[in-house]
C-alpha cells in the first residue's frame, strides 16, 4: 500500500529526473540510502530496476544514458559506490550523463562516531571519502547535510550533467532524503548555453577554413560528442554544405544513420576495411569533430597532427594553432556558413561502394579455417548475423552493445546500422561492459539489445542475465566461446594463435569451462548453442520469434581463431 506522506528531498530529485525523461532508475539497496529507495518504490512514473550487483546497475545506467539522454543509479554508501566506480569512470571518459545517488551516515551517527571513535559500517573512517573519490570521475559532486537549499543544489547538479554530458554524484546524510522539501517548478531543467568568445571563434574558423580550402582530399572525422550534445543535425548540415566524405571513430560509430553516399565506413585504425584506411591515410585535411582521440589512433596523430583540425568540448586546434573559449556547436555552425557562402562547394565526392557481401567478412576470416567452412570464426559470425539482420530488415530495430573485445573491433566493419545503435566501451576499454549494458540500452532506446560478449567478459558480469529475466527484457546475449581472453593474447604474444601444439596461450589468458545452457536455465533465460555455421543460421532464424525473456546464445569458435582485423592491430 502506498504510504501517505509529505513531499521530500527524494521526491524532488525523482520529479526532476522524470521531467528529464528518466523513467527507470537502476538500484542496489542499502540502509543509509533507504529513504531514497522507499520514495523511489512508490514514485509514480519511475520504475525501480533492482540489479544483481553494482557493476550491473552502473553499466546499465551508462547505456541508458547513452540512449535516453540521462540516467540515474542509486547505490549504498561505500561498498556499493566503490564497487560501481569502474563503470562510472567509463561513463565519465566516454561522455555519458549518469546521476549517481547515494547516502552517507547521518548527523547522529557522525556525532556518536566522533564522540566514541566508532567506525560505522561501509566506511573507511573518512565519511567524505565517497565524494572525494567521485570528484575524480564526475563533473559535479555534492553531499547534502540538510534539506535547506536542497532544491538549488539538486538543480545545479542535474544541469551540470546535461550540460557537460558526464556523470554527477549526489549524496545526502541518511535522514536528509526523507526530509520535507518544496516541489520543483513544472518547467524541466535545460542545459546551460555556453557561447564562444567571438574573436576566438572567428580566428579558429578562419584558420580551419584556410586548411580545408587548400586541401585536395579533406574528410570529416566524427566523434561521440556530436551525438551526446545533440549536434547531429549540425553535422548533417555541414556534410551537406561541404560535400565532404565522413568517417567516425569506433566510439562514435552510428553518430548518424549509416546511409547515404558520404559515409565511407568507420575508422578503427588497422581494424578498418582497406578502403577506409586508404582514404584516411591519403587525406590532407582531417576535420575531427567531437572525437575522443585514444591510443587506438596513435598513427593518426603521429602522422597527421598538422593536417588535423581537432574541435571538441575540451579543445579547439587547427594544425598547430590552439584556441580557447570556442564551443563545438558554434564552430560547426560558423564553418557551415563558410561553406554555404563559398564557391566550389559542396564537393561532389562520393564514398566508395560498400564491400559486396560476403565482404568484408570473408577476407578477414582467419585463413587457418578456409578449408573448414562450417567452423564459426569471428568474421563468419558477423557475416551470417549481419546478413540475417539485413534480410529480415531488423537493423533499424536493434541496438548493439560491446565491451572491449575482438568482436567490438570486427563489428566496426558493419555498414547500415541506424543512429545510436552501436554502444561500446571503445575508449575506456572495459571487458564485461556489454552484458551489463544490455538492460539499459534496451530500456533506454525501446529497441531490442543484441549484445556480443567475449566469454571472459561475460563471466565477469553473468548475473546481468538474471536482471534481464527479472524484468522481462528480451535482449539477445551472444557469448563468443573460445575459452580464452583472445584480445589480451593478441597484445601479449600473437604467435600463440599459430597452428600446432608448440604455440600456446599464456596460462593467465585461459578461462574456465562453463555450461552456458545450464547457466541460462538456472537464471530462467532461453538458450541456444551453435558450434557450426549451419547451426548458427538455425539459431538466428529462431531468434525471429520474440519472447518476453532474454536469450543466451553460446557461439563456439576455435581458441586460435584470429580475426584479421585483430592481427593487423596487433602487428602495429
Amino acid at each position: 500500500m502506498k504510504p501517505t506522506k509529505e513531499f521530500t528531498v527524494a521526491d524532488y530529485l525523482l520529479t526532476r529526473l522524470k521531467q528529464l525523461n528518466v523513467t527507470e532508475v537502476f538500484q542496489i539497496p542499502g540502509d543509509y540510502v533507504k529513504h531514497f529507495t522507499q520514495a523511489l518504490e512508490y514514485f509514480d512514473g519511475i520504475e525501480t530496476i533492482g540489479t544483481s550487483n553494482e557493476l550491473d546497475a552502473s553499466y546499465a545506467a551508462d547505456a541508458y544514458a547513452r540512449t535516453r539522454g540521462l540516467a540515474a543509479v542509486s547505490l549504498q554508501y561505500g561498498v556499493s559506490t566503490f564497487s560501481a566506480l569502474n563503470a562510472i569512470a567509463g561513463a565519465y571518459v566516454e561522455g555519458s550523463p549518469v546521476v549517481v545517488i547515494s547516502a552517507t551516515p547521518g548527523a547522529d551517527a557522525r556525532q556518536i562516531g566522533s564522540m566514541y571513535n566508532v567506525l560505522y559500517h561501509h566506511s573507511t573512517g573518512n565519511l567524505n571519502a565517497d565524494q572525494e573519490v567521485y570528484e575524480r570521475v564526475t563533473v559535479a559532486a555534492e553531499t547534502l547535510s540538510t534539506s535547506a537549499g536542497a532544491p538549488e543544489k539538486i538543480d545545479k547538479l542535474l544541469i551540470a550533467a546535461i550540460t557537460h554530458q558526464r556523470p554527477v554524484y549526489i549524496a545526502c546524510y541518511k535522514e536528509v532524503w526523507g526530509e520535507p522539501c518544496p516541489k520543483p517548478s513544472s518547467k524541466k531543467l535545460e542545459p546551460l548555453v555556453i557561447k564562444s568568445e567571438p574573436a576566438a571563434l572567428e580566428n579558429a574558423v578562419s584558420q580551419a577554413w584556410s586548411q580545408i580550402s587548400q586541401a585536395k582530399t579533406p574528410i570529416i572525422f566524427a566523434g561521440i560528442e556530436l551525438l551526446r550534445h545533440k549536434l547531429t543535425k549540425q553535422l548533417e548540415e555541414l556534410i551537406k554544405a561541404s560535400g565532404m566524405l565522413y568517417t567516425t571513430t569506433s566510439l562514435g560509430k552510428t553518430v548518424l544513420d549509416e546511409k547515404g553516399d558520404k559515409f565511407i565506413g568507420t575508422y578503427s585504425d588497422q581494424a578498418s576495411i582497406p578502403e577506409v584506411i586508404k582514404i584516411v591515410e591519403a587525406s590532407d585535411c582531417i576535420l575531427s569533430l567531437g572525437t575522443i582521440i585514444t591510443d587506438d589512433y596513435l598513427w593518426l596523430v603521429e602522422n597527421k597532427f598538422s593536417d588535423m583540425i581537432q574541435v571538441t568540448t575540451q579543445e579547439t586546434r587547427a594544425g598547430f594553432f590552439t584556441y580557447s573559449n570556442v564551443t563545438l556547436k558554434d564552430f560547426i555552425e560558423a564553418l557551415t556558413e563558410r561553406f554555404k557562402r563559398a564557391s566550389g562547394y559542396p564537393l561532389k565526392a562520393i564514398a566508395p561502394a560498400q564491400p559486396k557481401f560476403p565482404e568484408p567478412w570473408r577476407s578477414n576470416s582467419d585463413p587457418k579455417y578456409d578449408l573448414t567452412p562450417e567452423v564459426i570464426t569471428f568474421n563468419r559470425f558477423f557475416e551470417h548475423a549481419t546478413s540475417f539482420l539485413k534480410k529480415e530488415k531488423m537493423l533499424d530495430d536493434i541496438v548493439m552493445t560491446f565491451g572491449v573485445s575482438s568482436s567490438m573491433y570486427v563489428a566496426t566493419n558493419i555498414y547500415g546500422l541506424s543512429q545510436n545503435a552501436y554502444i561500446s566501451s571503445a575508449a575506456w576499454q572495459c571487458i564485461g561492459f556489454e552484458t551489463g549494458a544490455a538492460s539499459g540500452a534496451q530500456l533506454g532506446s525501446g529497441k531490442q539489445a543484441w549484445t556480443v560478449a567475449g566469454d571472459g567478459g561475460f563471466m565477469m558480469i553473468a548475473q546481468s542475465l538474471s536482471t534481464l529475466v527479472k524484468y522481462n527484457i528480451n535482449s539477445v546475449i551472444f557469448v563468443m566461446s573460445n575459452g580464452v581472453y583472445a584480445i589480451e593474447q593478441v597484445y601479449v604474444d600473437m604467435d600463440s594463435f599459430k597452428a600446432g601444439p608448440d604455440h600456446k596461450f599464456d596460462e593467465f589468458d585461459i578461462l574456465p569451462k562453463w555450461d552456458y545452457q545450464a547457466l541460462a536455465k538456472a537464471f530462467g533465460a532461453n538458450s541456444y548453442r551453435a558450434q557450426t555455421v549451419s547451426e548458427l543460421d538455425e539459431v538466428l532464424l529462431k531468434l525471429k520469434k520474440k519472447t518476453n525473456l532474454p536469450t543466451l546464445v553460446e557461439i563456439v569458435i576455435p581458441q586460435k581463431d584470429l580475426a584479421q582485423q585483430m592481427a593487423r592491430l596487433g602487428n602495429e
